[in-house]
């Protein structure tokens, strides 16, 4: 089967989600005792003044029930007394009457319930003033009185010297409210903040329970007498031995039945998994889906045999009271172990692939369901057997260990299936590799080297993660463990819809983008302009949902970013600037392509209508008229940009009016350059690709460019001449609309000039008939006649009209083809070696004569 990393980590997740909601499902007997402790006071709250003393840090463990206890024993005296130890049966036995039912219908009242507990967290924080404050505690009773005990109501009646003067308990009353603002500078209702202000307080808390936790166990001594009186009260072993063997029965009759019912459903069972489809496919996941939830239905039935055994057993043995709660205890974190098996397995099956609804390898599928059957039995029975003990009198320092032990080890489970997974999550986070040849846009590539970099430290974020979840619930953050979920949860989820929005977006403008071939031919430039602008409105997709990621982020963790935004705010002012910005650029952007697309398409026009000149003025005009207008956008952003984050731009465009002044002043030049070279392009005078001759000294070449100054010329050697408008004082342009190819001939007078005229129209004629040049010669040779008489003969002249940048060669081919054409006739052409040849014959032939 194919290695499904996604399946992997959906598991780990239900992995975590499993195990960080456990505690939530179970009834803790030992929370209703410690809330029945604390309720164990006068119905009325006390008055500040005749408030007793708090209690230590660390109460008492709960009492045992009345109807199993002994005759009442004396109390210890007060150096004795010890509140990590378990109170004595007598005092938890010394109820009056009625006050058993006086306390339960507080614990009803909701009104006289809040009341009760202001009043406490009143006294808690009068306790907390003092001891940060130095306030000196309350007068101390007199020798030989009795301390106050708070979990009796027989306390409610004033003790001689047992309370304080009112001066001593109203000061740490009046110093209470003012305990909170110490913190004011940290922001409202922030975890962050809340952690930050309190954690020395919180971590001194928890060190103290720890301590106190670890000085029971290591004082063994005191262990052992605890041990020792718990083996000598005959009550504590009637406890005991009740509850192992009606443990025993109840739990051990509930198995039998579950077994018995395992193996009655084998065949229903077989038959149901025989109808599964067989793992593949693309949808075969949804055909499974009814056999899995039958499948579920029948694995849940052997659950609920127990259940339906070892409860009604539960009453059947007629327990004593903490017995029965801790049978029920047991049984309860029983069903809800098989019960999140039974889940589990519907999702991973192990056993079987074809009724895996989780797509992943048998080997993965086995590792999940063993760490989740370890991790779930640890922290369910861990915690269902601390709250069991609490009913044979361990202290509650001991039972708040435990349970922070066994939610550390919960975690360092998760920290090693994190550590041993990270390789294959690494593996789904790492961006993928790109196609040959493809290179990413800035936001894709920043997106996948953020991939990349958290494929590398994933594990540790988790890691962090996990012990900080552990430390916040371990610390008592006050509402820290929820608020982390939650944060935690929103991050996940604000994650998730950010990136499915980020693709979703892209593969929208992608097929915005994909034009129509009809339309693309229609707008040759369109389709440039959506490649251009394509990456462009992706990343700004991409940056506007990872700001609005980063707000939602801020805001799940306490931080209050949308407040940023409110009317008069600083990010309110921010927004606003930035929309102005981008509406500018925006109008910008417009007008730009606006006026490109004018002007391409009057270029396109002139050179489809066969407008040469018009289409070269055009080419001419496009770089000046963009660059102007370029400069003209840019100034308009800058000015916008600058009054949006609070510049004063009228200074700076009276300033730069009259630095416009001073530099048109000083530079002149520059100005006439521009003047003129606008004079020439607006008159057509010069273009780009025409011949021209131009400058002082005049300089002849091909016009490759012009500029807002200046005129690049290329010469026929190939040297580039750069020459500023104001230097150009006439133009030769010698490749306009059309041209003549001039020749020039030597004759001797012996020759008919007549005849030689016939050849030359010949030649020109059968020029023209050829497909070389017939598109560059316009019309017939005209023989212009005898031009001039020289000593060597005559001058005949001849023109020919052509195209404007076909003047050269077409000249230069009638040159080479006259010349062999009067080689081929005898018609001589004179050269001065020739005169010079014949004058010296005459002179010799003068001389022998004479």
């Amino acid at each position: 089967m194919p290695r499904r990393p996604f399946a992997r980590l959906l598991a780990l997740l239900l992995l975590a989600s499993l195990i960080l909601a456990l505690p939530l499902p179970l009834a803790s007997p030992g929370a209703l005792t410690r809330m029945a402790l604390a309720q164990m006071a006068p119905a009325e709250p006390l008055p500040p003044a005749q408030a007793v003393p708090p209690a230590p840090a660390a109460p008492a463990a709960p009492p045992r029930p009345a109807e199993a206890s002994p005759a009442p024993r004396p109390a210890p005296p007060p150096a004795a007394h010890n509140g990590n130890q378990p109170a004595s049966p007598g005092r938890a036995a010394s109820l009056p009457p009625g006050e058993a039912e006086r306390m339960l219908g507080v614990l009803r009242d909701e009104t006289r319930r809040n009341e009760l507990i202001r009043s406490l967290e009143t006294l808690g924080a009068a306790e907390r003033a003092r001891r940060e404050g130095g306030t000196p505690a309350p007068a101390e009773a007199p020798a030989g009185a009795l301390p106050p005990a708070p979990a009796s109501a027989s306390s409610a009646a004033p003790v001689e010297g047992a309370a304080a003067p009112p001066s001593a308990a109203a000061a740490p009353t009046a110093e209470a409210p003012a305990t909170p603002q110490a913190s004011s500078v940290v922001v409202p209702n922030n975890l962050v903040g809340q952690i930050a202000s309190g954690a020395a307080e919180r971590l001194r808390h928890a060190l103290d329970q720890v301590m106190a936790g670890a000085r029971v166990l290591a004082d063994l001594p005191a262990v052992a007498s605890w041990a020792s009186g718990v083996a000598r009260d005959p009550v504590a072993r009637v406890r005991i031995t009740d509850a192992a063997w009606k443990m025993l029965l109840t739990f051990g009759l509930g198995v039998l039945a579950e077994i018995a019912v395992y193996h009655l459903l084998r065949v229903p069972r077989r038959r149901l998994d025989a109808m599964a489809p067989a793992p593949g496919g693309r949808w075969n996941w949804l055909r499974r889906v009814p056999v899995v939830a039958g499948r579920l239905l029948l694995d849940l039935l052997p659950v609920l045999g127990f259940a339906l055994v070892a409860y009604p057993m539960v009453e059947a043995v007629r327990p004593l009271p903490t017995t029965e709660l801790v049978l029920l205890t047991i049984n309860n974190a029983y069903v809800l172990c098989r019960a999140i098996m039974m889940a589990s397995r519907m999702l991973l099956s192990p056993a079987s692939a074809h009724l895996r609804l989780v797509r992943m390898p048998d080997e993965t599928a086995a590792y999940f369901t063993r760490w989740l059957r370890r991790i779930v039995g640890l922290s369910v029975f861990g915690y269902a057997l601390a709250e069991a003990s609490l009913q044979f009198g361990v202290p509650w320092a001991v039972h708040d260990g435990i349970i922070r032990l066994i939610m550390l080890l919960v975690s360092l489970m998760l920290v090693i299936v994190v550590v041993q997974k990270r390789q294959v999550v690494a593996g789904l986070l790492r961006a993928p590799a790109l196609p040959p040849g493809e290179e990413p846009s800035g936001s894709r590539a920043a997106l996948r080297t953020l991939r990349n970099r958290l494929a590398e430290i994933w594990h540790v974020v988790v890691i962090l993660w996990l012990l900080a979840l552990w430390g916040v619930w371990a610390l008592e953050v006050p509402d820290g463990f929820s608020r982390l979920l939650r944060g935690t949860g929103a991050t996940l989820l604000i994650l998730g819809v950010a990136k499915g929005l980020d693709v979703g977006l892209r593969q929208l403008l992608d097929r915005a983008m994909a034009l129509p071939a009809g339309l693309a031919a229609r707008y040759p430039g369109l389709e440039l302009r959506a490649t251009r602008y394509g990456p462009l409105l992706r990343s700004l997709v991409s940056g506007v949902l990872t700001v609005a990621a980063l707000l939602l982020l801020l805001e799940a963790w306490g931080i209050g970013a949308f407040a940023w935004f409110t009317q008069g705010r600083l990010g309110s002012r921010i927004l606003g600037a930035l929309g102005s910005i981008g509406v500018s650029a925006l109008v910008a952007i417009l007008v730009w392509e606006v006026a490109n697309s004018a002007i391409a398409r009057q270029l396109t026009k002139a050179s489809r209508e066969g407008q040469a000149a018009r289409s070269a003025r055009v080419r001419t005009l496009l770089p000046m008229m963009r660059t102007a207008l370029m400069i003209v956008i840019l100034i308009f952003l800058v000015l916008n940009v600058l009054s949006e984050i609070g510049v004063n731009v009228a200074p700076l465009i009276a300033g730069a009016s009259v630095v416009g002044v001073a530099i048109g002043f000083g530079s002149q030049t520059l100005v006439k350059d521009v003047v003129t070279g606008l004079f020439l392009l607006l008159e057509d005078a010069v273009a780009v690709g025409d011949s021209v001759t131009l400058g002082t000294p005049p300089q002849t070449g091909v016009v490759e460019r012009l500029s807002i100054r200046s005129i690049r010329l290329r010469a026929v050697d190939g040297s580039v001449h750069i020459i500023p408008f104001s230097a150009v004082t006439s133009v030769t342009n010698m490749t306009r609309d059309f041209a003549f190819a001039m020749l020039e001939f030597s004759l001797s007078y012996g020759e008919d000039t007549d005849r030689v005229a016939e050849v030359l129209r010949q030649i020109a004629k059968e020029m023209r008939a050829e497909a070389r040049w017939s598109g560059a010669i316009r019309d017939d040779l005209d023989v212009m006649g005898v031009d001039r008489l020289l000593e060597t003969g005559v001058v005949l002249r001849a023109r020919l009209k052509t195209e404007p940048s076909q003047r050269f060669p077409v000249g230069r081919e009638m040159n080479r083809r006259i010349q062999a054409r009067f080689e081929e006739l005898g018609i001589v052409i004179p050269s001065p070696w020739r005169k010079a040849a014949t004058e010296e014959d005459q002179m010799h032939a003068t001389g022998a004569s004479a």
